[in-house]
C-alpha cells in the first residue's frame, strides 16, 4: 500500500473513532476506542501538517506562471522542498511497529568473559559507566547483585534501572564488549585484550510471564564474598532454577532470604520474558539482514582501545576518540546512531 493511501485510511479511522466517542459509548468499548485514538493522534497531527504543506506546494506551483508572484512562489517552494520529505520520514517512523517493551525499565547484567583479572576490572568499570549514564538520564539505578574480586574487579553485576524508556535507550548494549589496554598487573607494558558480556533485559511484570511454583527448584545457602564481605551466618542466599527452561538465578546481596528471593524472581521473569520475545522476533523477522545487532550476548559489538583513546562500535562503524567521556557515561552519540540505524533498516524492510 502506498503512503498516501495508508495515511488516508489512518485519518479516516481517526474520524470514525471521534464519531464513536461522540455518540456516548461507554465501558470497555469506550476505553478501547479512546486508547486507539490516543495511539494514532500524534500521527494524524503530522498527517495534517503534511497535507497543509502539500497544499501550499500546489498553490505555489500554480503561481509560478504569474510574473508578479513568481519570486514569492519560488521562495515558498524552496522552503517546502525539504519540509515535505522530512514530514513523510517522520510519519514513516511513527508508523513502524512499536516494541511494547521500549517504555519499560530494564535489568542490566554484566559478567567478565575472557581475560581473567583484567576482564573483572573492566566489567566493574562498565557497571559504573552504565550507572553514570542512568544518573545523567534521571533514572534510578539499584544494584541487585555485585560479586567483587580481591583486586577490585567484578565477578558479576546485576542492576535494576527504573525510568521511562530505559529499555529503548539501552537495548542495543547487549553483547560482547572488548577492551584493549595495558593492565595494571602487566609489568612488561604489553597491551592485553579482554572481553565482558552485557545483557539488557526489559523488566517483566507478573502478568507478562506465568511462573508455576511447581516448576521451580529453590535452594537456600549461606552468602559468601571476597575477604569476608557480605558473609552471613544464616542461610539467606537463594538460588532459583526454572526446571522447564533451565534458567538459574542466584541472589545473595540482601541479608534477608525473602528479599533475595523477590529479587531473584524479578530477574527470572525478565529472563523468561526476553526469551519469549527473542523467539517471537526470530519467527517474525526470519534473520533480517540489515538488523543492527542481534542482541545476542555472544556478538562482539564494541571495542574500547585505551592506548588510542577510542571506542568503536562495530555494528555501525562508528569510532569516537573520547574514551574518557564514554567511560563516565557519555553514551548518547552511540545510542542515537544505533537507534537511527535500526529505524532505517526497519523502514527499508517495510518498503
Amino acid at each position: 500500500m502506498n503512503l498516501a493511501l495508508k495515511l488516508d485510511r489512518i485519518a479516516a479511522r481517526a474520524d470514525e473513532l471521534r464519531a464513536l466517542l461522540g455518540e456516548g459509548i461507554s465501558g470497555e468499548a469506550y476505553v478501547k476506542a479512546s486508547r486507539e485514538l490516543n495511539d494514532i493522534e500524534p500521527v494524524v497531527a503530522r498527517i495534517g501538517d503534511l497535507r497543509s504543506a502539500e497544499q501550499a506546494r500546489d498553490e505555489a506551483e500554480a503561481l509560478l506562471s504569474d510574473p508578479e508572484m513568481k519570486s514569492l512562489a519560488e521562495a515558498e517552494l524552496f522552503e517546502l522542498k525539504d519540509k515535505i520529505p522530512a514530514l513523510e520520514h517522520e510519519i514513516r517512523l511513527a508508523l513502524l511497529p512499536r516494541d511494547e517493551a521500549d517504555a519499560r525499565s530494564a535489568i542490566l547484567e554484566i559478567r567478565p568473559a575472557a581475560g581473567g583479572d583484567e576482564a573483572g576490572l573492566f566489567a566493574a568499570e562498565l557497571f559504573q559507566m552504565y550507572q553514570k549514564y542512568a544518573e545523567s538520564k534521571g533514572w534510578k539505578f539499584e544494584v541487585m547483585e555485585f560479586g567483587d574480586t580481591e583486586l577490585g574487579g567484578m565477578k558479576e553485576g546485576i542492576a535494576e534501572i527504573n525510568g521511562r524508556n530505559v529499555f529503548a535507550r539501552l537495548k542495543y548494549e547487549s553483547g560482547v564488549h572488548r577492551v584493549q589496554r595495558v593492565p595494571a598487573t602487566e609489568s612488561q607494558g604489553r597491551i592485553h585484550t579482554s572481553t565482558v558480556t552485557v545483557a539488557v533485559l526489559p523488566e517483566a511484570e507478573e502478568v507478562d510471564v506465568e511462573v508455576n511454583e511447581s516448576d521451580l527448584r529453590i535452594d537456600v545457602y549461606r552468602a559468601s564474598g571476597a575477604g569476608g564481605q557480605h558473609v552471613n551466618k544464616t542461610e539467606s542466599a537463594v538460588r532459583i532454577t526454572h526446571i522447564p527452561t533451565g534458567i538459574v538465578v542466584a541472589m545473595q546481596e540482601e541479608r534477608s532470604q525473602h528479599k533475595n528471593r523477590a529479587k531473584a524472581m524479578k530477574i527470572l521473569r525478565s529472563r523468561m520474558y526476553e526469551a519469549q520475545r527473542s523467539s517471537l522476533a526470530a519467527t517474525r523477522a526470519a534473520d533480517r539482514k540489515n538488523q543492527v545487532g542481534t542482541g545476542d550476548r555472544s556478538e562482539r559489538i564494541r571495542t574500547y582501545n585505551f592506548p588510542q583513546g577510542r571506542v568503536s562500535d562495530h555494528r555501525i562503524n562508528l569510532t569516537l576518540y573520547k574514551i574518557d567521556r564514554v567511560m563516565v557515561g557519555d553514551l548518547d552519540e552511540f545510542v542515537d546512531k544505533l537507534t537511527a540505524e535500526d529505524q532505517a533498516a526497519r523502514l527499508a524492510a517495510d518498503e
